[in-house]
């Protein structure tokens, strides 16, 4: 028993300096994040560089589209499509924006303009939604920009439906008979 003592004393001082290291790790990871929210609630953003953290330049975008500058908002939600946890939330603010400016460009003097907007803030959507069926604020978006601009399938089917009528309608009529042979 005299030797288990001493190998009991080595695993309990392992498996501190495993958590020490690993409480270590967390507090840099919790001090980094915390310069970083500083940083954004500081105020107005500095262009990021490009190689800067991704939430960065995300936090720049929103402050970008908040400000008007729609052109460069989305070039910087474009920037993030290659990140893993910011794709979703890019690809969905980026089509919010387009729609907002597909809404704006319809009240203006050029509504044709609206009909690219609309057909792009949809594919978004669209993208969101086969990467997480489940995001509800994505699919609401989407009714609403199909309201705004039905897809042509749903316009076709629509237009199949009226020939029936005429058909039905056709039936109807009396006919004329040339006889039987």
């Amino acid at each position: 028993m005299g030797l288990a003592t001493p190998r009991r004393t080595r695993v309990v001082f392992a498996a501190l300096a495993v958590l020490v290291l690993v409480a270590g790790i967390d507090a840099a990871r919790a001090w980094r994040l915390h310069r970083l929210n500083a940083l954004i609630a500081s105020g107005p953003l500095q262009t990021p560089a490009v190689d800067a953290v991704p939430e960065l330049q995300f936090a720049y975008a929103q402050a970008l589209a908040a400000s008007g500058a729609i052109d460069a908002a989305l070039k910087h939600y474009q920037a993030l499509q290659g990140d893993q946890r910011l794709r979703q939330a890019a690809r969905y603010n980026s089509a919010n924006l387009l729609l907002r400016e597909a809404m704006r460009a319809r009240a203006g003097p050029e509504p044709g303009q609206a009909i690219a907007l609309v057909e792009l803030a949809k594919e978004l959507y669209r993208d969101v939604l086969r990467n997480d069926p489940g995001h509800w604020d994505a699919r609401y978006n989407l009714e609403r920009a199909q309201r705004l601009l039905p897809d042509p399938e749903e316009a076709d089917a629509d237009l199949a439906q009226e020939p029936r009528k005429a058909e039905r309608a056709a039936t109807t009529m009396r006919g004329f008979s040339p006889g039987l042979p």
